[in-house]
């Protein structure tokens, strides 16, 4: 990928913050001058191109056992960066926007389990 600058990415990590997330993605779209092409608007649109794509790994396959235990280990991966994709962007969208994700995604946890009490 050309000459650029890489952001430091430690391969096999499994427990990394949002807001770790959020900062290598902002020295990655600042290495790469992308700053100013990180609307909301081109943020949300982008990340709606990338649900597309999730969707479509999965628009042929009928229902799909939990663990996906009968694919392909390619099409783990790819389904990996799939959903990556998505969740990297809907992270800087919040970021963009000022929205503290985890926090936001931990008010809306308590909310819906007022809404939906256990039976």
């Amino acid at each position: 990928m050309g000459g650029g600058k890489q952001v430091d990415v430690d391969v096999g990590v499994d427990d990394i913050s949002l807001k770790d997330l959020s900062l290598k993605l902002e020295e990655f779209a600042k290495a790469r001058n992308w700053e100013k092409y990180h609307s909301p608007r081109n943020l949300l649109l982008a990340m709606v191109g990338e649900v597309g794509e999730l969707s479509e790994i999965f628009q042929w396959r009928g229902e799909v056992e939990k663990g996906l235990a009968d694919w392909e280990e390619s099409d783990k991966e790819h389904l990996g960066e799939e959903l990556s994709d998505v969740l990297l962007y809907l992270i800087r969208l919040a970021d963009i926007c000022g929205i503290n994700l985890a926090n936001a995604a931990t008010k809306k946890l308590v909310k819906n389990s007022i809404k939906y009490p256990t039976p």
